[in-house]
Protein backbone atom coordinates (compact mmCIF):
# COMPACT_ATOMS: atom_id res chain seq x y z
CA UNK A 1 0.00 0.00 0.00
CA UNK A 2 1.02 3.58 -0.72
CA UNK A 3 0.20 6.06 2.05
CA UNK A 4 0.21 9.86 2.11
CA UNK A 5 -0.02 11.90 5.31
CA UNK A 6 -1.85 15.25 5.28
CA UNK A 7 -1.52 17.73 8.15
CA UNK A 8 -4.52 20.11 8.15
CA UNK A 9 -3.94 22.90 10.65
CA UNK A 10 -7.10 25.03 10.91
CA UNK A 11 -8.31 27.96 12.96
CA UNK A 12 -10.32 25.94 15.45
CA UNK A 13 -8.62 22.54 15.27
CA UNK A 14 -5.63 20.55 14.06
CA UNK A 15 -6.29 17.42 12.01
CA UNK A 16 -4.27 14.71 10.33
CA UNK A 17 -5.56 12.33 7.65
CA UNK A 18 -3.88 9.24 6.19
CA UNK A 19 -4.85 8.76 2.52
CA UNK A 20 -4.19 5.86 0.20
CA UNK A 21 -3.12 6.28 -3.42
CA UNK A 22 -6.73 6.54 -4.63
CA UNK A 23 -7.42 9.47 -2.31
CA UNK A 24 -9.51 7.38 0.10
CA UNK A 25 -9.30 8.11 3.84
CA UNK A 26 -7.52 5.34 5.77
CA UNK A 27 -7.54 7.03 9.21
CA UNK A 28 -7.80 10.46 10.76
CA UNK A 29 -7.47 12.30 14.06
CA UNK A 30 -8.49 15.76 15.26
CA UNK A 31 -7.85 17.97 18.29
CA UNK A 32 -9.38 21.30 19.21
CA UNK A 33 -7.14 24.37 19.19
CA UNK A 34 -7.86 26.87 21.99
CA UNK A 35 -8.69 30.43 20.93
CA UNK A 36 -7.26 33.45 22.77
CA UNK A 37 -9.11 36.79 22.83
CA UNK A 38 -7.00 39.31 24.81
CA UNK A 39 -9.32 42.22 23.94
CA UNK A 40 -11.99 43.11 21.35
CA UNK A 41 -10.63 42.73 17.83
CA UNK A 42 -7.60 40.73 18.98
CA UNK A 43 -7.44 36.99 18.17
CA UNK A 44 -4.41 34.86 19.06
CA UNK A 45 -3.18 31.27 19.18
CA UNK A 46 -0.33 29.82 21.24
CA UNK A 47 2.21 28.65 18.58
CA UNK A 48 3.34 25.81 20.83
CA UNK A 49 -0.28 24.61 21.06
CA UNK A 50 -0.54 24.77 17.27
CA UNK A 51 2.48 22.48 17.05
CA UNK A 52 1.50 20.29 19.98
CA UNK A 53 -2.04 19.58 18.72
CA UNK A 54 -0.79 18.96 15.17
CA UNK A 55 1.92 16.56 16.32
CA UNK A 56 -0.52 14.68 18.54
CA UNK A 57 -3.02 14.18 15.70
CA UNK A 58 -0.26 12.95 13.37
CA UNK A 59 0.78 10.35 15.94
CA UNK A 60 -2.85 9.35 16.57
CA UNK A 61 -3.69 9.05 12.85
CA UNK A 62 -0.67 6.80 12.21
CA UNK A 63 -1.69 4.61 15.14
CA UNK A 64 -5.31 4.46 13.96
CA UNK A 65 -4.13 3.43 10.49
CA UNK A 66 -1.96 0.72 12.01
CA UNK A 67 1.15 1.91 10.17
CA UNK A 68 4.48 3.46 11.06
CA UNK A 69 6.04 6.68 9.78
CA UNK A 70 8.41 4.64 7.59
CA UNK A 71 5.40 3.51 5.52
CA UNK A 72 4.44 7.10 4.58
CA UNK A 73 5.69 7.97 1.10
CA UNK A 74 5.25 11.72 1.52
CA UNK A 75 3.69 14.32 3.78
CA UNK A 76 1.62 17.37 2.77
CA UNK A 77 0.67 20.41 4.83
CA UNK A 78 -2.33 22.70 4.53
CA UNK A 79 -3.11 25.47 6.97
CA UNK A 80 -5.09 28.46 8.12
CA UNK A 81 -3.67 31.33 6.09
CA UNK A 82 -2.34 34.79 7.09
CA UNK A 83 -1.84 33.82 10.76
CA UNK A 84 1.51 35.32 11.77
CA UNK A 85 4.25 33.84 13.96
CA UNK A 86 7.72 35.22 14.82
CA UNK A 87 10.30 33.15 16.70
CA UNK A 88 13.94 33.16 17.75
CA UNK A 89 16.07 31.24 15.28
CA UNK A 90 18.45 29.94 17.95
CA UNK A 91 16.00 28.89 20.67
CA UNK A 92 12.96 28.19 18.48
CA UNK A 93 10.78 30.06 20.99
CA UNK A 94 7.99 32.38 19.73
CA UNK A 95 8.39 36.00 20.78
CA UNK A 96 4.58 36.43 21.09
CA UNK A 97 1.39 34.52 20.51
CA UNK A 98 0.42 34.03 16.87
CA UNK A 99 -1.76 36.81 15.46
CA UNK A 100 -4.66 34.96 13.82
CA UNK A 101 -6.00 35.96 10.40
CA UNK A 102 -9.15 37.33 12.10
CA UNK A 103 -7.08 39.74 14.25
CA UNK A 104 -7.80 43.41 13.45
CA UNK A 105 -5.18 45.24 15.55
CA UNK A 106 -3.23 46.36 12.46
CA UNK A 107 -6.18 48.19 10.89
CA UNK A 108 -4.85 51.69 11.78
CA UNK A 109 -1.71 50.97 9.75
CA UNK A 110 -3.84 49.73 6.85
CA UNK A 111 -5.99 52.86 7.01
CA UNK A 112 -2.81 54.96 6.79
CA UNK A 113 -1.53 52.96 3.81
CA UNK A 114 -4.82 53.57 2.01
CA UNK A 115 -4.81 57.26 2.95
CA UNK A 116 -1.25 57.62 1.67
CA UNK A 117 -2.24 56.24 -1.73
CA UNK A 118 -0.47 52.87 -1.62
CA UNK A 119 -3.54 50.65 -2.24
CA UNK A 120 -3.33 50.46 -6.05
CA UNK A 121 0.39 49.70 -6.04
CA UNK A 122 -0.08 46.96 -3.44
CA UNK A 123 -2.97 45.41 -5.38
CA UNK A 124 -0.99 45.39 -8.64
CA UNK A 125 1.97 43.65 -6.99
CA UNK A 126 0.11 41.26 -4.68
CA UNK A 127 -3.45 40.97 -5.98
CA UNK A 128 -4.72 41.89 -2.52
CA UNK A 129 -6.72 44.74 -1.07
CA UNK A 130 -5.02 46.58 1.79
CA UNK A 131 -6.49 44.97 4.90
CA UNK A 132 -5.45 43.84 8.39
CA UNK A 133 -6.56 40.33 7.30
CA UNK A 134 -3.14 39.77 5.69
CA UNK A 135 0.18 38.97 7.37
CA UNK A 136 2.35 41.97 6.49
CA UNK A 137 0.90 44.53 8.87
CA UNK A 138 0.58 41.86 11.59
CA UNK A 139 4.30 41.23 11.28
CA UNK A 140 5.01 44.96 11.44
CA UNK A 141 2.88 45.21 14.61
CA UNK A 142 4.88 42.44 16.32
CA UNK A 143 8.20 44.09 15.46
CA UNK A 144 6.98 47.44 16.78
CA UNK A 145 5.22 46.26 19.95
CA UNK A 146 7.21 43.30 21.33
CA UNK A 147 10.12 44.72 23.38
CA UNK A 148 13.43 44.19 21.61
CA UNK A 149 11.87 42.51 18.58
CA UNK A 150 12.87 45.04 15.94
CA UNK A 151 16.48 45.19 17.12
CA UNK A 152 16.66 41.38 17.18
CA UNK A 153 15.17 41.25 13.67
CA UNK A 154 17.75 43.74 12.40
CA UNK A 155 20.48 41.46 13.80
CA UNK A 156 19.01 38.51 11.87
CA UNK A 157 18.03 36.62 15.03
CA UNK A 158 14.30 36.19 14.27
CA UNK A 159 12.27 34.19 11.76
CA UNK A 160 8.80 34.96 10.43
CA UNK A 161 6.35 32.41 9.17
CA UNK A 162 2.74 31.60 8.55
CA UNK A 163 1.52 28.35 10.10
CA UNK A 164 2.93 26.16 7.31
CA UNK A 165 6.41 27.59 7.85
CA UNK A 166 6.15 27.12 11.62
CA UNK A 167 5.13 23.46 11.22
CA UNK A 168 8.00 22.68 8.84
CA UNK A 169 10.45 24.37 11.22
CA UNK A 170 9.19 22.09 14.03
CA UNK A 171 9.02 18.95 11.88
CA UNK A 172 12.63 19.44 10.72
CA UNK A 173 13.81 20.61 14.16
CA UNK A 174 14.86 23.99 12.82
CA UNK A 175 16.60 22.80 9.67
CA UNK A 176 14.17 24.31 7.16
CA UNK A 177 12.66 27.84 7.00
CA UNK A 178 10.35 27.62 3.97
CA UNK A 179 6.89 28.42 2.64
CA UNK A 180 5.03 27.91 -0.61
CA UNK A 181 3.76 30.46 -3.11
CA UNK A 182 0.10 30.15 -2.08
CA UNK A 183 0.81 31.06 1.55
CA UNK A 184 3.36 33.71 0.60
CA UNK A 185 0.77 35.37 -1.62
CA UNK A 186 -1.40 36.07 1.45
CA UNK A 187 1.19 38.20 3.26
CA UNK A 188 0.82 41.48 1.28
CA UNK A 189 4.64 41.31 0.93
CA UNK A 190 4.93 38.90 -2.01
CA UNK A 191 5.10 39.86 -5.68
CA UNK A 192 2.90 37.27 -7.39
CA UNK A 193 4.28 38.15 -10.82
CA UNK A 194 7.91 37.29 -9.99
CA UNK A 195 7.10 34.75 -7.22
CA UNK A 196 9.45 36.54 -4.83
CA UNK A 197 9.42 38.79 -1.79
CA UNK A 198 9.01 42.39 -2.93
CA UNK A 199 11.74 44.66 -1.55
CA UNK A 200 9.61 47.75 -2.18
CA UNK A 201 6.82 46.37 0.03
CA UNK A 202 9.24 45.15 2.69
CA UNK A 203 10.69 48.67 2.83
CA UNK A 204 7.21 50.21 2.93
CA UNK A 205 6.38 48.24 6.11
CA UNK A 206 9.94 48.43 7.48
CA UNK A 207 10.44 44.66 7.58
CA UNK A 208 13.99 43.22 7.39
CA UNK A 209 14.35 40.71 4.56
CA UNK A 210 16.28 38.33 6.86
CA UNK A 211 12.98 37.45 8.57
CA UNK A 212 11.45 35.95 5.44
CA UNK A 213 11.34 32.23 4.57
CA UNK A 214 12.45 30.70 1.29
CA UNK A 215 9.54 30.39 -1.16
CA UNK A 216 9.02 27.20 -3.20
CA UNK A 217 6.35 25.77 -5.54
CA UNK A 218 3.50 24.05 -3.67
CA UNK A 219 4.60 20.65 -4.98
CA UNK A 220 8.30 20.49 -4.15
CA UNK A 221 10.69 19.02 -1.59
CA UNK A 222 10.40 21.19 1.53
CA UNK A 223 12.72 18.97 3.59
CA UNK A 224 12.40 15.80 5.65
CA UNK A 225 10.97 15.41 9.11
CA UNK A 226 13.60 14.74 11.77
CA UNK A 227 13.42 11.02 12.54
CA UNK A 228 12.64 11.44 16.29
CA UNK A 229 9.52 13.54 15.58
CA UNK A 230 7.31 10.77 14.16
CA UNK A 231 9.62 7.76 14.39
CA UNK A 232 11.21 7.98 10.93
CA UNK A 233 12.24 10.65 8.45
CA UNK A 234 9.33 11.53 6.13
CA UNK A 235 9.64 13.43 2.85
CA UNK A 236 7.67 16.72 3.00
CA UNK A 237 6.43 17.14 -0.56
CA UNK A 238 3.38 19.38 -0.57
CA UNK A 239 2.22 22.64 0.98
CA UNK A 240 -0.63 25.05 0.29
CA UNK A 241 -2.92 27.43 2.15
CA UNK A 242 -6.26 25.84 2.99
CA UNK A 243 -8.38 27.44 0.27
CA UNK A 244 -5.85 26.92 -2.52
CA UNK A 245 -5.38 23.35 -1.28
CA UNK A 246 -9.14 22.77 -1.50
CA UNK A 247 -9.14 24.14 -5.07
CA UNK A 248 -6.40 21.60 -5.89
CA UNK A 249 -8.19 18.79 -4.05
CA UNK A 250 -11.32 19.54 -6.11
CA UNK A 251 -9.21 19.03 -9.27
CA UNK A 252 -9.94 22.59 -10.43
CA UNK A 253 -6.82 22.86 -12.56
CA UNK A 254 -8.11 24.69 -15.65
CA UNK A 255 -9.13 28.35 -16.06
CA UNK A 256 -12.81 28.86 -15.26
CA UNK A 257 -13.11 25.91 -12.85
CA UNK A 258 -14.40 27.00 -9.43
CA UNK A 259 -15.06 25.60 -5.96
CA UNK A 260 -16.91 26.93 -2.92
CA UNK A 261 -16.15 25.79 0.62
CA UNK A 262 -19.15 26.10 2.95
CA UNK A 263 -17.82 26.44 6.46
CA UNK A 264 -18.29 29.05 9.18
CA UNK A 265 -17.80 31.43 6.28
CA UNK A 266 -17.68 30.60 2.59
CA UNK A 267 -14.59 30.77 0.40
CA UNK A 268 -14.98 30.64 -3.36
CA UNK A 269 -12.00 30.35 -5.71
CA UNK A 270 -11.91 30.26 -9.50
CA UNK A 271 -8.78 29.18 -11.31
CA UNK A 272 -7.63 31.75 -13.87
CA UNK A 273 -4.53 30.00 -15.26
CA UNK A 274 -1.23 31.77 -15.80
CA UNK A 275 -2.67 35.25 -16.31
CA UNK A 276 -2.83 37.81 -13.49
CA UNK A 277 -5.94 39.97 -13.56
CA UNK A 278 -6.79 42.45 -10.83
CA UNK A 279 -10.50 42.11 -10.06
CA UNK A 280 -12.84 44.90 -11.07
CA UNK A 281 -15.66 43.45 -8.99
CA UNK A 282 -14.47 43.35 -5.37
CA UNK A 283 -12.52 40.06 -5.44
CA UNK A 284 -8.92 39.20 -4.56
CA UNK A 285 -6.34 37.78 -6.96
CA UNK A 286 -4.24 35.13 -5.27
CA UNK A 287 -1.59 32.58 -6.21
CA UNK A 288 -3.05 29.14 -6.77
CA UNK A 289 -1.14 26.04 -5.70
CA UNK A 290 1.76 25.61 -8.14
CA UNK A 291 3.39 22.37 -9.26
CA UNK A 292 6.40 24.11 -10.82
CA UNK A 293 7.94 27.57 -11.05
CA UNK A 294 5.27 28.99 -13.39
CA UNK A 295 2.82 31.33 -11.65
CA UNK A 296 -0.79 30.16 -11.40
CA UNK A 297 -3.60 32.42 -10.26
CA UNK A 298 -7.12 32.32 -8.86
CA UNK A 299 -9.82 34.85 -8.09
CA UNK A 300 -11.07 34.58 -4.52
CA UNK A 301 -14.08 35.88 -2.67
CA UNK A 302 -15.03 35.35 0.97
CA UNK A 303 -18.39 35.35 2.76
CA UNK A 304 -17.92 36.22 6.43
CA UNK A 305 -21.07 34.48 7.71
CA UNK A 306 -21.98 31.21 6.00
CA UNK A 307 -22.70 28.22 8.20
CA UNK A 308 -22.35 30.54 11.21
CA UNK A 309 -25.90 31.73 10.50
CA UNK A 310 -27.11 28.25 11.48
CA UNK A 311 -25.18 28.58 14.76
CA UNK A 312 -26.99 31.89 15.33
CA UNK A 313 -30.36 30.18 14.78
CA UNK A 314 -29.34 27.66 17.43
CA UNK A 315 -27.55 29.83 20.00
CA UNK A 316 -28.99 33.31 19.43
CA UNK A 317 -32.56 32.82 18.24
CA UNK A 318 -32.88 29.36 19.87
CA UNK A 319 -34.99 28.25 16.91
CA UNK A 320 -33.31 24.82 16.86
CA UNK A 321 -31.55 22.67 19.45
CA UNK A 322 -28.79 21.41 17.16
CA UNK A 323 -27.58 22.39 13.70
CA UNK A 324 -28.81 19.22 12.02
CA UNK A 325 -32.43 20.31 12.57
CA UNK A 326 -32.23 23.35 10.30
CA UNK A 327 -33.03 21.53 7.05
CA UNK A 328 -36.15 19.89 8.50
CA UNK A 329 -37.40 23.21 9.89
CA UNK A 330 -36.69 25.05 6.64
CA UNK A 331 -38.40 22.35 4.58
CA UNK A 332 -41.57 22.63 6.69
CA UNK A 333 -42.52 25.67 4.56
CA UNK A 334 -42.48 25.78 0.73
CA UNK A 335 -40.41 28.98 0.61
CA UNK A 336 -39.29 31.86 2.83
CA UNK A 337 -42.63 33.64 2.52
CA UNK A 338 -40.94 36.78 1.23
CA UNK A 339 -38.52 36.96 4.17
CA UNK A 340 -34.94 37.89 3.29
CA UNK A 341 -32.05 37.69 5.77
CA UNK A 342 -28.69 39.42 5.27
CA UNK A 343 -26.43 37.97 8.02
CA UNK A 344 -23.96 40.84 8.15
CA UNK A 345 -23.13 40.13 11.79
CA UNK A 346 -19.51 41.23 11.27
CA UNK A 347 -19.98 43.34 8.15
CA UNK A 348 -20.12 42.12 4.55
CA UNK A 349 -17.20 40.56 2.70
CA UNK A 350 -16.75 40.22 -1.06
CA UNK A 351 -17.98 41.60 -3.33
CA UNK A 352 -19.48 44.32 -1.07
CA UNK A 353 -16.64 45.01 1.42
CA UNK A 354 -18.71 46.96 3.92
CA UNK A 355 -17.26 46.54 7.42
CA UNK A 356 -19.99 48.69 8.95
CA UNK A 357 -22.97 46.71 7.59
CA UNK A 358 -25.05 44.86 10.18
CA UNK A 359 -27.52 42.01 9.87
CA UNK A 360 -31.12 42.58 8.83
CA UNK A 361 -34.28 40.57 8.30
CA UNK A 362 -36.74 42.09 5.82
CA UNK A 363 -40.14 41.11 4.43
CA UNK A 364 -41.69 40.17 7.77
CA UNK A 365 -45.51 39.86 7.87
CA UNK A 366 -48.05 38.71 10.44
CA UNK A 367 -47.86 35.27 8.81
CA UNK A 368 -44.09 34.92 9.23
CA UNK A 369 -43.02 31.96 11.36
CA UNK A 370 -39.68 30.80 12.71
CA UNK A 371 -39.63 28.27 9.87
CA UNK A 372 -39.66 31.10 7.31
CA UNK A 373 -36.78 32.80 9.12
CA UNK A 374 -34.85 29.51 9.23
CA UNK A 375 -35.36 29.06 5.50
CA UNK A 376 -34.29 32.65 4.81
CA UNK A 377 -31.18 32.12 6.97
CA UNK A 378 -30.22 28.99 5.03
CA UNK A 379 -30.91 30.68 1.70
CA UNK A 380 -28.73 33.65 2.69
CA UNK A 381 -25.68 31.37 2.37
CA UNK A 382 -26.63 30.64 -1.23
CA UNK A 383 -27.43 34.28 -2.05
CA UNK A 384 -24.06 35.48 -0.79
CA UNK A 385 -22.27 32.73 -2.72
CA UNK A 386 -24.25 33.56 -5.87
CA UNK A 387 -23.14 37.19 -5.60
CA UNK A 388 -19.53 35.97 -5.45
CA UNK A 389 -19.95 33.77 -8.51
CA UNK A 390 -21.58 36.58 -10.47
CA UNK A 391 -18.58 38.81 -9.68
CA UNK A 392 -16.20 36.04 -10.76
CA UNK A 393 -18.02 35.49 -14.03
CA UNK A 394 -17.99 39.24 -14.75
CA UNK A 395 -14.22 39.32 -14.15
CA UNK A 396 -13.71 36.20 -16.29
CA UNK A 397 -15.66 37.58 -19.25
CA UNK A 398 -13.96 41.00 -18.96
CA UNK A 399 -10.62 39.22 -19.31
CA UNK A 400 -11.62 37.19 -22.34
CA UNK A 401 -12.70 34.05 -20.53
CA UNK A 402 -16.00 32.25 -20.06
CA UNK A 403 -18.49 32.39 -17.16
CA UNK A 404 -18.25 29.58 -14.61
CA UNK A 405 -20.18 26.56 -15.94
CA UNK A 406 -20.11 24.32 -12.86
CA UNK A 407 -19.47 24.86 -9.14
CA UNK A 408 -17.75 22.17 -7.08
CA UNK A 409 -18.63 22.32 -3.39
CA UNK A 410 -17.23 21.06 -0.09
CA UNK A 411 -17.26 21.92 3.61
CA UNK A 412 -19.72 21.15 6.38
CA UNK A 413 -22.81 22.92 4.98
CA UNK A 414 -22.37 21.27 1.56
CA UNK A 415 -24.08 18.16 2.98
CA UNK A 416 -27.35 20.15 3.21
CA UNK A 417 -29.30 19.06 0.13
CA UNK A 418 -31.88 21.86 0.38
CA UNK A 419 -29.12 24.48 0.39
CA UNK A 420 -27.22 22.88 -2.51
CA UNK A 421 -30.37 22.64 -4.66
CA UNK A 422 -31.27 26.27 -3.95
CA UNK A 423 -27.68 27.21 -4.83
CA UNK A 424 -27.99 25.49 -8.21
CA UNK A 425 -31.35 27.17 -8.83
CA UNK A 426 -29.91 30.63 -8.11
CA UNK A 427 -26.77 30.10 -10.21
CA UNK A 428 -28.41 28.37 -13.14
CA UNK A 429 -25.48 25.92 -13.35
CA UNK A 430 -24.84 22.49 -11.82
CA UNK A 431 -23.55 22.32 -8.25
CA UNK A 432 -21.45 19.20 -7.72
CA UNK A 433 -20.55 17.59 -4.40
CA UNK A 434 -17.55 15.20 -4.47
CA UNK A 435 -17.35 11.75 -2.95
CA UNK A 436 -14.60 13.02 -0.61
CA UNK A 437 -15.53 16.36 0.98
CA UNK A 438 -12.18 16.52 2.86
CA UNK A 439 -10.76 18.34 -0.15
CA UNK A 440 -8.46 20.65 1.82
CA UNK A 441 -6.40 17.79 3.26
CA UNK A 442 -6.74 15.85 0.00
CA UNK A 443 -5.17 18.72 -1.96
CA UNK A 444 -2.11 18.67 0.32
CA UNK A 445 -1.83 14.90 -0.12
CA UNK A 446 -2.09 15.20 -3.91
CA UNK A 447 0.67 17.84 -3.97
CA UNK A 448 2.91 15.57 -1.89
CA UNK A 449 2.13 12.64 -4.17
CA UNK A 450 3.05 14.61 -7.28
CA UNK A 451 6.43 15.51 -5.83
CA UNK A 452 7.32 11.89 -5.12
CA UNK A 453 6.01 10.47 -8.41
CA UNK A 454 2.99 8.67 -6.96
CA UNK A 455 0.99 10.74 -9.45
CA UNK A 456 2.42 11.74 -12.80
CA UNK A 457 0.32 14.80 -13.63
CA UNK A 458 -2.91 16.71 -13.01
CA UNK A 459 -4.77 14.57 -15.58
CA UNK A 460 -4.24 11.55 -13.35
CA UNK A 461 -5.60 13.49 -10.35
CA UNK A 462 -8.61 14.67 -12.37
CA UNK A 463 -9.43 11.02 -13.10
CA UNK A 464 -9.43 10.26 -9.34
CA UNK A 465 -12.00 13.00 -8.61
CA UNK A 466 -15.49 11.52 -8.28
CA UNK A 467 -18.87 13.23 -7.84
CA UNK A 468 -21.18 12.01 -5.06
CA UNK A 469 -24.20 14.09 -6.16
CA UNK A 470 -24.96 16.59 -8.88
CA UNK A 471 -27.60 19.28 -8.24
CA UNK A 472 -29.03 20.70 -11.48
CA UNK A 473 -31.16 23.89 -11.72
CA UNK A 474 -34.93 23.35 -11.52
CA UNK A 475 -36.19 26.92 -12.03
CA UNK A 476 -35.94 29.28 -14.98
CA UNK A 477 -33.49 32.15 -15.27
CA UNK A 478 -36.17 34.83 -14.92
CA UNK A 479 -37.14 33.48 -11.49
CA UNK A 480 -33.51 33.30 -10.37
CA UNK A 481 -32.84 36.85 -11.59
CA UNK A 482 -35.88 38.13 -9.68
CA UNK A 483 -34.69 36.45 -6.48
CA UNK A 484 -31.18 37.92 -6.85
CA UNK A 485 -32.69 41.38 -7.45
CA UNK A 486 -34.60 41.04 -4.16
CA UNK A 487 -31.37 39.97 -2.46
CA UNK A 488 -29.49 43.01 -3.73
CA UNK A 489 -32.34 45.23 -2.54
CA UNK A 490 -32.04 43.66 0.93
CA UNK A 491 -28.25 44.26 0.88
CA UNK A 492 -28.84 47.92 0.03
CA UNK A 493 -31.14 48.21 3.06
CA UNK A 494 -28.45 46.58 5.20
CA UNK A 495 -25.74 48.98 4.10
CA UNK A 496 -27.87 52.17 3.95
CA UNK A 497 -26.80 54.80 6.46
Amino acid sequence: MTYLLALDQGTSSSRTIVFDRQGAIVAQAQRELPQIYPRPGHVEHDPMQIWGTQLATAQEALKAAGISASQITSLGITNQRETTIVWNRKTGQPIHNALVWQDRRAEPVCAQLRADGHADRIQQKTGLLVDAYFSGTKLQWLLDHVPGARAAAERGELAFGTVDTWLVWQLTQGQRHVTDVSNASRTMLFNVHSNSWDQDLLDLLNIPRSLMPEVQPSASHFGDTAAPVLGAAIHIGGMAGDQQSALFGQACFAPGMAKNTYGTGCFMLMHTGTQFHASRNGLLTTSAAQTDSRPQFALEGSVFVGGAVVQWLRDGLRAIEHSGQVQQLAESVPDSGGVMMVPAFTGLGAPYWDADARGTITGLTRGTTVAHIARAALESIAYQSAALLQAMSLDAVANGGQPVSELRVDGGASVNNLLMQFQADLLGIPVVRPACVETTALGAAYLAGLTTGIYQNSEELSALWKAERRFTPTQDKARADALMARWEQAVRQTTAR
